[in-house]
């Protein structure tokens, strides 16, 4: 059993130094007219390197670009699609982030690529392998206002069009080479009544995946009622939150998974590091039982509702517990 050590998602975009608050600030530049399209891409491209050193620094086997350019889960990828508009901010779950709402107002229609050059860029800097990340549909379709008549009456539809564009983005990251795709799905836990669309995303995303392999993601609640079906879809790797249910990892050891598991074992939204007995415990009474070649050991979420300096300590640790469990 091969056990990587891995980033999930997103790290702080703000520290305590000068250079760290250079995005903020740019943003603030920029949309008074005081800076360019490529002052503000410079300073994405500044920051995204600084978070992916920060990553293989901290001793990571797999990193993102650590989603830097993401105002957010939701709008990132939905407000550039067309007939597609944004409101005000709400609430992302039961964090204390914000997203901006995406208001459907027609048709959904894929326009350009826009992880795929993120990808390139952080591949390009990244010594260690780069994982990107994209947010599924059933989330999106989830957390947007629909003002178009045919998906008000269809939300397969909504999801099914989001799916589309979703599978444009799949299949250019491929094209990439990216070895690892991963797809975040979060509101499944709060809608399992969603599993079959869900199942019909990822079927329709494996398709296009070429030789990547398929991480389905689901945080911010517990995954053990829906456990069996998670296990069941048509990814190849799937990514849990063990933070939310200390039974969890007798459940998963029971189920004796064959797929790839992301072991989100480490808290990504408590700066508390986690007990690091503990965790090798977990790990030493999942990791027998589960039939793939390899599993990921990472956070529950991704990192960006930490301090950027206990980020790192965040990972620093996780990096120490994988390689103490592998002497």
């Amino acid at each position: 059993m091969k056990l990587i050590a891995a980033n999930t998602g997103s790290y702080p975009r703000i520290g305590k130094t000068p250079d760290l608050h250079l995005l903020r600030q740019t943003i603030a530049q920029w949309e008074k007219g005081e800076k360019t399209d490529a002052d503000l891409r410079a300073a994405e491209d500044s920051l995204t390197r600084a978070a992916i050193e920060d990553q293989v620094g901290s001793g990571l086997d797999l990193v993102t670009d650590g989603q830097i350019r993401w105002y957010d889960p939701i709008s990132h990828l939905a407000g550039k699609w067309e007939n597609v508009a944004i409101n005000g901010l709400l609430r992302f779950f039961d964090t204390n982030f914000y997203f901006r709402q995406p208001v459907v107002q027609g048709r959904i229609r894929w326009t350009r690529a826009v992880v795929r050059p993120e990808y390139d860029m952080a591949r390009a800097v990244s010594a260690k392998p780069v994982k990107p990340v994209l947010t599924g549909a059933v989330t999106l379709a989830r957390h947007s206002v629909v003002e178009f008549p045919p998906y008000q009456r269809s939300f397969e539809n909504l999801v099914r069009d989001c799916n589309e564009a979703i599978a444009q983005e799949v299949k250019g990251l491929a094209e990439a080479g990216a070895p690892i795709i991963q797809i975040d799905e979060p509101s499944i836990l709060k809608k399992p009544e969603d599993m079959p669309l869900l199942m019909d995303t990822l079927k329709a995303l494996s398709q296009v995946k070429g030789k990547a392999r398929l991480a389905l993601c689901v945080y911010f609640g517990d995954p053990g009622p829906v456990l069996e079906r998670l296990l069941e879809t048509p990814a190849d790797i799937v990514g849990l939150d063990f933070s939310y249910n200390p039974k969890l990892v007798e459940q998963v050891a029971a189920f004796q998974p064959a797929k790839a598991l992301g072991l989100g074992l480490l808290d990504g939204r408590n700066t508390k590091l986690e007990n690091a007995e503990q965790v090798v415990r977990a790990l030493e009474r999942i990791l027998p039982q589960v039939k793939a070649e390899e599993c990921y050991l990472n956070p529950s979420s991704g990192l960006e509702y930490l301090p950027r300096d206990r980020a790192q300590q965040k990972l620093k640790h996780l990096a120490a517990i994988k390689n103490r469990f592998v002497q």
